[in-house]
């Protein structure tokens, strides 16, 4: 789960009128369910409120670092991914659609969701969540160094890592914003 726990973004994969569909969405993990986020008028979440659901595939993928070695063709990307299969349900429990948008919201940012307003009945008829049971799931990993070829040791080109990350900044406050910055905040990232 760490791989799913660690990405803000998903790839939620369907078919839409014959045709693949892939839409990038936020997404958050509790236990062995992925609720996915979306609006109510989205095909996705059209498709899943059904009674049968919706078949659907859902990627993560962290990039670690750029792999550059002594030749073209060796190159690579170090990475974590998960991809997994299965059928997403619209979520209509009130009690579990709270779960997961709270979820949703803590998942960005921990312990964010009991510092906002929870969402309004307007806000709540224009926001829908799929769930989907993590029945289905493979994950996939690279995490060598530059793989040169032994022909190649003596070629004079740099080979190794460029590592990637991503970098939380300073929380920024709205501009008119007078309420001090929360103790979740302070220090963040995650």
């Amino acid at each position: 789960h760490a791989i799913l726990d660690s990405a803000y973004i998903c790839h939620l994969g369907f078919v839409a009128d014959g045709a693949p569909v892939v839409l990038p969405t936020i997404y958050a993990r509790v236990g062995s369910r992925l609720y996915v986020h979306g609006s109510t008028g989205s095909r996705p979440l059209r498709g899943a409120s059904g009674e049968q659901g919706m078949p659907v595939c859902v990627t993560v993928t962290q990039v670690d670092a750029l792999v550059l070695t002594k030749s073209a063709f060796n190159h690579s990307v170090n990475f974590r991914s998960v991809v997994a299969h299965g059928t997403a349900y619209q979520v209509t429990d009130p009690e579990e659609l709270d779960v997961a948008l709270a979820a949703l919201v803590d998942h960005a940012v921990p312990g964010r969701s009991a510092e906002v307003r929870p969402a309004n009945p307007k806000e709540l008829a224009a926001t829908a969540v799929i769930r989907l049971e993590l029945d289905e799931v493979s994950a996939k990993t690279r995490a060598d160094g530059a793989g040169d070829d032994p022909e190649d040791a003596d070629l004079p080109y740099w080979s190794g890592l460029i590592p990637v990350t991503t970098v939380h900044g300073t929380p920024e406050p709205h501009p008119g914003s007078t309420v001090p910055l929360p103790a979740h905040l302070r220090g963040y990232p995650r």
